[in-house]
This record gives C-alpha cells, sequence and structure tokens, in this order.
C-alpha cells in the first residue's frame, strides 16, 4: 500500500514541489484577500457619502414660520399684494443653511418664476448674527426673507397679486431639500391694509 521511497533524491524532489504549490497558494490567497479590502473600503466609503447626502436632503431643509405680503396700489389705483415678507428657521435636526445658496419657485396663474435669493429681487434681514451673515446655524435664528413682485420695477419678479389670487411658493436649500407653502391672497385688500397675512 505505501511505498518505501528509497532514492534519497527522489524524496527531497517531491518535497520541493509540495512547497511551491503551498507558497503559490498562500500568494494566491493573499492577493485576493487584499482585493476584498480594497473593495469593502471603497463601499463603505461609499455608503458613508451617500448616507450622509441622503440625510442633508431630508433634515437641511428651511421651515415657514410666517409669511405676509405688503398692499399697495398698482398704476390703475387697484389694491395689489406687492411684496412678499416670509420669515424662515432651520427645520428640526438641520444643519446650517446659506440663505444665498437657496432657490426659490413661485407658481400661480400668472406662470413660473425660478431664482435664487441673493437676486436683486430677493432681500435677506437675518435677526440674529451679524447683519451680513445669512446663514442659518442655529435652530433660534429667523430670517425675513422679502421678495419683491413688482414686475414694473427693474427687480420685480412673477408680477402683483390681487384679491383671491394663490401663488405656491418652494424653497429648496443648497443640500436639495424643499419646502413648500400656499399662499391665498384675502379676497378684498382694503385701503386701510398696508400689509396682510397670507
Amino acid at each position: 500500500m505505501f511505498e518505501t521511497i528509497l532514492d534519497e533524491e527522489e524524496r527531497g524532489q517531491v518535497g520541493i514541489g509540495t512547497l511551491i504549490v503551498f507558497i503559490a497558494m498562500v500568494l494566491v490567497a493573499a492577493i485576493a484577500a487584499g482585493v476584498l479590502i480594497n473593495t469593502a473600503g471603497f463601499l463603505q466609503t461609499q455608503a458613508e457619502a451617500t448616507g450622509e447626502e441622503s440625510t442633508s436632503q431630508v433634515s437641511d431643509r428651511l421651515q415657514i414660520v410666517s409669511q405676509s405680503g405688503n398692499v399697495s396700489d398698482d398704476s390703475s389705483g387697484t389694491r395689489v399684494v406687492d411684496q412678499l415678507n416670509i420669515t424662515v428657521a432651520q427645520s428640526p435636526g438641520a444643519g446650517n443653511i446659506d440663505l444665498n445658496e437657496t432657490t426659490v419657485e413661485l407658481i400661480g396663474t400668472q406662470g413660473q418664476e425660478n431664482f435664487q435669493l441673493d437676486a436683486p429681487n430677493a432681500t435677506i434681514d437675518i435677526y440674529t448674527g451679524s447683519p451680513g451673515d445669512v446663514v442659518l446655524t442655529d435652530a433660534s435664528d429667523r430670517a425675513d426673507v422679502g421678495i419683491n413682485l413688482n414686475t414694473s420695477t427693474t427687480t420685480g419678479v412673477y408680477g402683483n397679486l390681487e384679491g383671491g389670487d394663490r401663488l405656491q411658493i418652494t424653497f429648496t436649500t443648497a443640500s436639495g431639500a424643499t419646502t413648500t407653502a400656499e399662499l391665498r391672497v384675502p379676497t378684498t385688500l382694503t385701503d386701510e391694509q398696508t400689509s396682510v397675512r397670507l
């Protein structure tokens, strides 16, 4: 059953062949393990980045605290809303939000308008922090966003709102999170009103 190897030279050659095969197997296993470790590290990094972006897209959004409009007479003497004043804050769990990088979309009976809040037709007055700083960094920060609607001026956009008009406004932050509100102008705007809640 077992063969006795009497020739000593034959015995050494069998041992070297086995050793070479063993070393080759170890090298192949090491290379495969290196490839798996690199792939796992790449996938982990990509998953972390995707998770952070997804979280920002959901949580880094604005919260509308109040919304009002400035009431005045247009060129024909009709009472209209010619400017929107919207107070915004960070939504719960949001990170820092730069209002200059926030875009606004207006949709209503007069069509659709898109612009950034650093455009000439928009103003930002932040209640906390330094006057030039327009980044909401804390849940207690508030900012008043003014949007000029009067298209007869060089900075106006969309057009004045008359009594009974509706306007949908959407804020989109730099991370892609959106906040939408529907503004409704009262059916009657009186001469005594200089502003109205929308």
